[in-house]
């Protein structure tokens, strides 16, 4: 039996293209233990998944992973995404430091929520650019807003991770289109933080940026440092 799913590539977000590498082991691991989730729990498929146990390895100066992934794994998520039918099949936060090639260390907690239809990824950045910094080094970028927050919508491509269970072979390749929304922590773009929503589907089939939008402006206000001003 194979199983396939599909993870955005970090080098989406330009402060980050050094780590490709590293966010690549990353997916396959996370794809992984969607894996073994997922299969723990099809026994009680009529219950949502409720986030699993974080990996956070961050100080308490910045927000968990398991916090992301408390205010992403919310009961109307589905309804937001516009597959009111469906529910939470997985729901995992971690908390780790990516570090770049020339040795800085940046905090990226994350959490990612998975449906039938969707997967939905929110994560939190500290790595002191600017919303419009950001923009100005993807090819596809729209300046947005999100509350009122500075905001960039943009493409990202994902990784097809594939693996036999009973082989316990995984392999990789190009997958579909993520679409991102990188929002300005405050009310003012001024480096101090970003939140990321990332939106795709399991079957590769470009998703909608409506829902994209609904999603972002639900779930970031309830997010630990997010500022209304």
């Amino acid at each position: 039996m194979t199983e396939s799913f599909a993870e955005p590539e970090k080098d989406g977000r330009p402060a980050l293209q050094a780590i490709a590498a590293v966010a690549l082991f990353a997916a396959v691991v996370g794809a992984l233990w969607a894996q073994k989730e997922f299969v723990h729990q099809k026994d009680a498929v009529s219950e949502p998944a409720a986030c699993s146990k974080p990996d956070d390895h961050l100080p308490a100066r910045y927000v968990s992973g398991g916090r992301l992934c408390k205010a992403l794994d919310r009961p109307d998520l589905p309804a937001l995404l516009g597959t009111s039918h469906e529910q939470a099949q997985t729901a995992h936060g971690s908390g780790e430091w990516l570090t770049l090639a020339g040795g800085t260390k940046i905090a990226e907690p994350e959490a990612t929520v998975t449906l039938e239809t969707y997967s939905v990824k929110l994560t939190a950045s500290y790595d002191h650019m600017t919303v419009v910094t950001a923009g100005d080094l993807m090819d596809d970028a729209r300046r947005t807003t999100v509350l009122g927050h500075p905001a960039v919508l943009y493409s990202s491509p994902t990784i097809s991770i594939g693996f036999n269970l009973g082989g316990g072979k995984a392999s990789t390749g190009p997958g579909g289109i993520a679409r991102c929304l990188l929002v300005s922590k405050h009310g003012k773009d001024d480096g101090q933080g970003t939140f990321e929503v990332a939106l795709w589907r399991q079957d590769d089939v470009p998703p909608d940026d409506t829902a994209l939008v609904r999603v972002a402006e639900q779930v970031l206000p309830t997010v630990p440092g997010w500022s209304g001003h």
